[in-house]
């Protein structure tokens, strides 16, 4: 199963208060549902290609209401397409529409929600629980980018999930697609927040485990890149230092130079591929005496400089 199957899984087994389930069940009812009127009247249908959501939802209404619905199994022709269950309730669909505020009073809307389902904090964590079980997906922690979306038909409703994910300070946002609206956290601390916040504790887990996986292994490339950067310029370095040795000694009587400028010369040539670090490390036991990084850079600058003045001089003739 995909991390996200796997979230929603445990999700379903999580057990709640009246009013948070109350609140889940607007949620799925809501972002999965349709309020029909036919000649019996109104009733509310859900629509899903879960099974277990399926029995979630069946089991939400027999238990909170005390009726009976009826479930049809719809097989799609299309290759590697679930079965798509639709819940039909008809007793007491006016009481459950008015209590989940599946629709106001002047249309089947389904952008305007009751304040008194979100009242207390846990019944907004259940009804973010109940948005993604319906229409929400999440990226496996081992994948390219972190991604964390719910889907929604209007951009009202997008909105009131943006707000309800921010009042938990998880930076969400909503953007409008070609066929509805997603309400989206990009962010990977915030994500795991998510997870929390909506029971997800074993999901959570492993989340955090691949995230921490994931950031210690890129962490380690950082490092080894930033390392061999440092080589290749510690190399140029040195090139060009043996380049500028080789000007000098085949041009000059490098004897008449300075004591200094010689010494730097023989540990260059001693240890050609070597960073100044580890030439300072090493010149004690050559020459006897420590000498620092910071005078070896001076005098392997002025062995440069002069080096390329005698090559210019040269091609001026």
């Amino acid at each position: 199963m995909s991390f996200a199957k796997d979230t929603k899984s445990e999700l379903l087994t999580l057990k709640s208060d009246k009013c948070c389930r109350l609140a889940e069940l607007s949620a799925l009812l809501r972002m999965n549902g349709k309020v029909t009127l036919s000649s019996e009247g109104l009733r509310v249908e859900f629509l899903t290609t879960n099974l277990h959501i399926a029995r979630k939802v069946i089991k939400s209404v027999k238990d909170l209401y005390h009726i009976e619905v009826d479930i049809i199994s719809k097989k799609q022709m299309k290759l590697n397409k679930n079965d798509i269950y639709i819940i039909v309730i008809r007793d007491k669909a006016n009481t459950i529409i008015n209590e989940l505020s599946l629709m106001n009073s002047s249309s089947n809307s389904y952008s305007f929600i009751d304040e008194s389902l979100l009242v207390k904090e846990c019944c907004k964590r259940s009804y973010l629980r109940g948005a993604f079980l319906a229409s929400g997906s999440i990226n496996s922690p081992k994948s390219s980018s972190y991604h964390l979306e719910i889907f929604s038909h209007d951009e009202e409703h997008a909105n009131v999930l943006k707000d309800l994910l921010n009042f938990f300070h998880l930076n969400a946002k909503a953007i409008k697609k070609r066929r509805g609206y997603i309400t989206y956290i990009k962010e990977s601390e915030k994500i795991s927040d998510f997870l929390r916040v909506v029971g997800a504790i074993n999901s959570l887990f492993e989340y955090e485990d691949e995230r921490i996986k994931r950031d210690f292994v890129n962490s380690i490339t950082r490092v080894m890149n930033m390392e061999i950067a440092n080589q290749n310029k510690t190399l140029e370095a040195a090139d060009k230092q043996l380049k500028s040795i080789n000007v000098l000694e085949n041009s000059l009587d490098t004897t008449k130079l300075s004591k200094s400028i010689q010494e730097a010369i023989l540990l260059r040539k001693e240890f050609p591929e070597a960073s100044l670090t580890e030439i300072s490390y090493v010149s004690e036991q050559v020459l006897g005496k420590k000498v620092s990084k910071s005078a070896l850079n001076h005098r392997y600058r002025n062995i440069n400089e002069i080096a390329d003045q005698i090559l210019e001089d040269i091609e001026n003739g």
